[in-house]
């Protein structure tokens, strides 16, 4: 990716946890990996806009519900262009395959 389109790509990230647990899991992560995040992390605690994409994952066999994976690229008009969702958690997309369809949005 280029420094242009680094630019003008803005990532973030949504939890179900509530905005205190996120910001636990960002010491966390500070502490045990020294890396501050560069992305907002926001809260989905109530799990509503879980909801409204139909991303709810019922049962996660630890007895709660957590949203299944997903990574979505949108456009500036708010159009998803690329998205990637999984039932396996441990299952996510391909750095690759993200910055190919981020490429994409600079074809005319």
């Amino acid at each position: 990716m280029t420094p242009e389109q680094r630019e003008r790509t803005q990532l973030l990230a949504i939890a179900p946890d509530s905005p205190e647990d996120i910001g636990l899991m960002v010491d966390r992560v500070l502490e045990d990996y020294d890396y501050a995040l560069d992305f907002p992390l926001l809260s989905d605690d109530g799990s509503a806009i879980t909801n409204r994409y139909g991303l709810l994952n019922e049962e996660d066999g630890r007895g709660r519900q957590i949203p299944h994976p997903t990574t979505y690229v949108i456009d500036m008009d708010g159009t998803v262009r690329w998205s990637f969702t999984e039932v396996d958690y441990r299952i996510r997309p391909e750095h690759a395959d993200i910055l190919a369809a981020l490429e994409a949005l600079e074809q005319p």
